[in-house]
């Protein structure tokens, strides 16, 4: 089977098999497929659906209020697919499919969906062999379009022998390739090129192709592959000695929610990066620096080639003036590093947007975006860097609470506009404020008149 140009739904259910299905979506691609994901709410508290979305580089469908849910995704997600994948399949979601139940995301999306359904249980030995979940499974085996992968016996995670193991990602995806070619053999045997589809269906499988699933709360306008954007990531590190430096702890998380969001909305993304832990999603070009002055020459290099610019990358302010050629020995004495300043990358590139040319157009309209991380006086620090920074908006963030910030998923932040007063800074996840700047950026880069 080849599976390139599918669109393939990857339902997550809430098992510890859930880590494997980020490899499956990964095998999914490397086969030139497009994937999507939901998952149910417990799906979430083994994998972060900030994982998928980066991966996929498309917003997760969760439950009805997250930030990635919107009116009708349960009907537009199933829709766009072409095969439906719920991998791992829980006892509980099982059940729910056999009878009519649909209240989360996956079984939502299992109800709504007439592409074929493939099945991947994941559950104890003792659950795998209940009476219950025997039956509801043999009710899914005559489904129209459904099909259950057999699961294989072996070491389960709590530790038994036994059947109710998750097949391996490899293995669904030779599943897959084995039934597309046995689908396609039958169809020729038969006569037939392809199942007969209404003109209203074509009409919405087309369209399909070029929806950008949002927030419900969000009005982003749906780029094209013509707009393209750079974004900052990862921190600096400012060299001490050989191995010894200045530095901060970034992640990078955010610049990668960033980076699926603006893909999914139809972005060229391009990425300067530092030092990071978290890793971009397929489909974005990175450029990796190391120190401050080094972004600083790649990202002007880059800029009048861009439409927007989001600097996210936590950039350190100095630098030692002298890195010394060997390491510095230990002497037990005071030891004094003189610094000097950086340059101001945010600054800098305000600067040479301004003295752009009417020849380089896309340089004179670009839209610039700056962030500010402050952790005190918060309204008063984000103001003054904003008035002397040049940017069209600056997106204030404050990582001081316990649960959000530094290396995880949320973060409590406000975007900083022109003639607007400062919001008060809201709690929310990385995506969220990823959504809010590819909101502004692509109001400030619509026509006029839309």
């Amino acid at each position: 089977m080849n599976l390139e140009g599918k669109h393939i739904l990857l339902g997550v259910s809430g098992g510890i098999a859930a880590y494997k299905s980020c490899e499956l979506l990964r095998l999914l691609q490397k086969k030139g497929a497009e994937v999507r994901v939901c998952m149910t709410e417990a799906a979430t508290q083994f994998v972060a659906p900030l994982t998928f979305a980066s991966l996929s580089r498309c917003p997760v469908y969760l439950k009805n209020g997250a930030a990635e849910a919107r009116p009708f995704q349960h009907i537009d997600f199933p829709r766009w697919a072409d095969i439906y994948l719920v991998v791992p399949a829980t006892a509980n979601v099982i059940g729910k499919f056999a009878f009519g139940i649909a209240d989360d995301p996956v079984s939502l999306c299992f109800m709504s969906c007439s592409c074929e359904r493939f099945i991947a249980p994941a559950m104890n030995v003792a659950m795998y062999n209940s009476p219950a979940v025997n039956r509801n499974l043999e009710m899914l085996r005559s489904f129209e379009h459904t099909h259950v992968l057999e699961s294989p016996a072996g070491f389960l995670a709590c530790g038994e022998v036994g059947q109710g193991r998750l097949l391996e990602p490899a293995q669904i995806v030779e599943h897959l390739e084995n039934y597309e070619l046995l689908s396609t053999n039958y169809e020729k045997k038969n006569g037939t090129d392809s199942v007969p589809v209404s003109e209203a269906q074509k009409f919405l499988e087309e369209t399909a192709k070029f929806e950008a699933p949002v927030s419900h709360n969000s009005s982003i306008v749906v780029g094209n592959s013509s707009r393209r954007v750079l974004i900052t990531a990862g921190r600096t590190e400012e060299a001490i000695d050989p191995v010894r430096y200045i530095s901060n702890r970034s992640s990078g998380k955010t610049a990668v929610a960033l980076s699926a969001v603006f893909l999914a909305n139809g972005y060229d993304v391009e990425v300067v990066a530092g030092p990071m832990e978290a890793e971009f999603p397929g489909g974005v070009k990175v450029t990796r620096v190391r120190s401050a002055c080094e972004m600083h020459d790649a990202v002007l290099a880059r800029q009048p080639e861009v439409d927007a610019l989001v600097h996210c990358a936590a950039v350190a302010d100095y630098r030692p003036k002298v890195a010394a050629a060997e390491k510095i020995k230990d002497s037990r004495s005071q030891l004094v590093i003189e610094l000097v300043p950086n340059p101001n990358i945010l600054r800098d590139c305000s600067a040479a947007r301004r003295e752009a040319s009417g020849a380089n157009s896309r340089l004179a309209s670009q839209v610039i975006v700056g962030f500010a991380l402050e952790t005190d006086h918060f309204k008063e620090h984000a103001a003054e860097k904003f008035q002397k920074s040049g940017a069209d908006a600056l997106l204030l963030n404050a990582p001081v609470a316990s649960d959000s910030g530094f290396g995880k998923d949320n973060v409590r932040y406000a975007l900083v506009e022109h003639d607007k007063p400062i919001p008060e800074l809201a709690m929310g996840s990385k995506v969220e404020l990823a959504e809010t700047i590819v909101n502004f950026c692509s109001s400030r880069l619509a026509p006029s008149g839309n």
